[in-house]
């Protein structure tokens, strides 16, 4: 009863991301994507567009990630006085980290230490929290390592047998009431960029929004590598985001999957076998498909280009 099932739209900034898949207030939110996609910068300009901006408090939690990314955040956190070193009680964020050299234990519990803090600043304080996790699969990971060392039976793939148990412990306590809310954005590595394997699969049934991340879109260079037709989002209804919005973002939709059934003919026979309809769908899709990048803030230092919020 305490439960609180209101739908509104968590605007990022990112427009591929607020066009296709719009993000629910109080849901949970997957980032999917291989090795070197760009999930960890994403979850970064994410902090920076919603976290800075958002009167609330957000919780971070790295789990078994790169300690070096860990001390970043931490750092850009301090420069922009989102973490106030001097008046630590006035600081707008909690870092939980239980990093890659740390015993699987701690990286298994990690995960829940922060979502716990979370539920602290929502019902204690009734605030609307900023869960970030940065990453759900080496949670998974390490309680397949802590399955392996109590000596249970491996099953699927070599994963725990509680893998779902294990998934849905932590997923369903982020949850909104009607005080307050958790919002939480969660990175996935994808292993050898198969999405089928049990850790993401067992992840997709508790989110709201998927947002997968294409390694073809990122070989061609455009950022964020964010695959328009793999992305969902329960929240993409024209009674939440309006006709207008809904029919725009089929029609997107539409056009880049024409492309897609196209690229094999453009592969074999090129471009001018094609009829003049399909070669302006073409053109259409290419055109699309670089109007949904856009320059990051926290990728400034690489791209040389000005961060956009649209």
């Amino acid at each position: 009863t305490q439960l609180d099932t209101k739908l509104s739209i968590f605007e990022t900034g990112i427009k591929v991301v607020d066009l296709l898949a719009p993000y629910r207030r109080g849901g949970k939110i997957g980032l999917f994507g291989g090795a070197g996609v760009g999930k960890t910068v994403l979850i970064m300009e994410l902090i920076n567009n919603i976290a800075k901006a958002h009167g609330g408090v957000s919780v971070f939690g790295g789990v078994g990630e790169r300690t070096r990314e860990g001390n970043d955040l931490y750092m850009e956190m301090k420069e922009s006085k989102v973490i106030n070193e001097q008046k630590i009680s006035e600081s707008k964020v909690a870092l939980v980290y239980g990093q890659m050299n740390e015993p699987p234990g701690a990286r298994m519990r990690v995960g829940l230490t922060a979502l716990t803090m979370a539920e602290y600043f929502r019902d204690i304080n009734k605030q609307d929290v900023l869960l970030f996790i940065d990453n759900i699969f080496r949670f998974v990971q390490a309680g397949s390592e802590v399955s392996a060392l109590l000596g249970r039976m491996p099953s699927a793939v070599g994963y725990q047998p509680t893998l779902s148990t294990e998934m849905g412990t932590l997923q369903e306590r982020i949850t909104s009431t009607k005080e307050g809310s958790i919002t939480s954005i969660q990175a996935v590595y994808v292993p050898a960029d198969d999405l089928t394997d049990p850790a993401p699969a067992t992840t997709f049934a508790h989110l709201d929004a998927t947002t997968v991340l294409s390694r073809g879109l990122a070989a061609k260079g455009i950022y964020p590598a964010v695959d328009p037709l793999d992305s969902t989002s329960t929240m993409l209804q024209p009674w939440i985001v309006g006709e207008e919005h809904y029919d725009t973002a089929q029609g997107v939709k539409q056009t880049l999957q024409r492309y897609k059934e196209l690229q094999d003919i453009i592969a074999i026979l090129g471009l001018d076998e094609l009829s003049e309809e399909d070669r302006l769908t073409v053109a259409r899709a290419r055109k699309i498909e670089r109007f949904l990048s856009q320059p990051f803030f926290v990728a400034e230092v690489f791209t040389g280009s000005p961060g956009k919020y649209v």
